[in-house]
């Protein structure tokens, strides 16, 4: 797990709710108080969905909404001529982004052991921080997965001209 902070909220926010660099994302959770708490539960209740949508959620192993499908709505809670109070937004890595992960990083996990590859934005109506953050169905003291999420994390920030400071 690392910690850091987004050096430039205004620039991250954008890329957060407007751009698409989050989009392949899942979203956990998040919550965002402004004159209201607003909380989302990420989870996917299927059974709101046609037999077609049904299929496609299972094929692609989709347990949580994708950011995707949530930004706007979260975007229309956060928008307005004044900042949150607070916000958290919790993403995941989805199933077959984690088979990739692994695969990348020759690492020999199965995959069913893995609960979670996870990313935590916190705001604090300052600043913004990042935690990472990996969930395994199994006790392991080899943290060569945990190095691997953290390096993917900043490798991605670095990407999308995300700048971070470590904590």
């Amino acid at each position: 797990m690392i910690a850091m902070n987004m050096v430039d909220v205004k620039d991250f926010m954008g890329k957060l709710l407007i751009g698409e660099v989050f989009d392949s994302f899942l979203l956990s959770e998040a919550s965002i108080t402004t004159f209201n708490a607003f909380h989302i539960d990420g989870s996917l209740y299927k059974n709101f969905y046609d037999d077609a949508k049904q299929e496609d959620i299972k094929d692609k192993e989709q347990e949580y909404s994708s950011w995707a499908d949530v930004k706007a709505f979260c975007f229309s809670i956060i928008k307005g001529k004044r900042t949150p109070l607070h916000f958290k937004i919790v993403f995941q890595l989805s199933r077959p982004a984690i088979r990739e992960f692994l695969a990348e990083n020759h690492l020999s996990m199965d995959p069913a052991e893995i609960f979670g590859l996870f990313v935590n934005f916190q705001y604090d109506g300052t600043v913004i921080s990042c935690t990472t953050g990996t969930s395994l169905k199994t006790f392991s003291l080899d943290k060569s997965f945990d190095n691997a999420w953290d390096i993917w994390i900043m490798s991605f920030f670095k990407k999308y001209g995300i700048p971070t400071e470590k904590l």
